[in-house]
């Protein structure tokens, strides 16, 4: 039965999991700003349109191009699809990825199916990708995971669930930054925020869906930091 109430906590492998996320917090946190980081944050822009994609298809919509862009941008054109459910499929989407893929590193197998998930994600988005950053970003990430993954399965390097760990924490930590950076602490019409109001019945702007939305994405995070304990308990 799994331990909800996390009794006897915490065992070597939860304090390993703990320890490990909050050194690639402040690993993160201190390189925020630095170049380092930006092909980390340029995934979670890709899997942010990448849900907007998602999300359109399941909508019965068709998916004509995506965008990532240097400055840290992107943009995804769809046709059709239901807009409301296309709206916030890309802020909380890329949380959700963020959370799945800190889930994923508890387990080598779990790892590898998200490592391989992930490969395939990128073959299928260079081919509608609609600039050379995100084709060189998918190219880029295909060949770094492939090195991972030879390095896990031939040698004693065997890091490939702290490389799925650490772009799951990157990605929950940017969605939540970029939530506020972009929906709360500046006002952007054009933003999907915006376009959610306006298209939402609820009586709420703009800056209120953003809160919402990071408030959820910050449980994501929490609830991925706890699954993640039962798991391993």
């Amino acid at each position: 039965m799994p331990n909800w109430e996390l009794k006897s906590c915490c065992k070597h492998d939860q304090v390993v999991f703990l320890a490990s996320i909050g050194v690639f917090t402040v690993v993160i946190l201190a390189l925020w700003r630095t170049i380092l980081l930006t092909p980390f944050k340029l995934i979670t822009v890709f899997l942010h349109e990448a849900s907007h994609a998602i999300a359109c298809i399941l909508t019965c919509g068709q998916v004509e191009g995506m965008e990532v862009h240097a400055n840290e941008g992107g943009a995804t054109q769809t046709r059709g699809g239901i807009y409301w459910v296309i709206l916030p499929a890309g802020y909380l989407g890329s949380s959700f990825w963020g959370m799945t893929l800190i889930l994923a590193s508890t387990n080598l197998l779990t790892a590898r199916i998200a490592a391989g998930c992930f490969g395939v994600a990128l073959l299928v988005v260079l081919f509608v990708a609609k600039n050379w950053t995100l084709r060189g970003l998918c190219i880029g990430f295909i060949i770094f995971l492939a090195v991972i993954w030879v390095l896990q399965e031939l040698t004693k390097v065997r890091i490939l669930r702290y490389v799925i760990l650490f772009i799951g924490v990157m990605n929950s930590l940017f969605s939540v930054y970029d939530i506020y950076d972009d929906l709360i602490s500046r006002r952007v019409n054009s933003s999907d925020a915006e376009k959610f109001a306006e298209v939402c019945p609820c009586p709420c702007t703009g800056v209120g869906w953003g809160v919402i939305w990071g408030l959820i994405s910050f449980i994501f995070l929490c609830g991925s930091v706890y699954l993640g304990l039962v798991i391993l308990s």
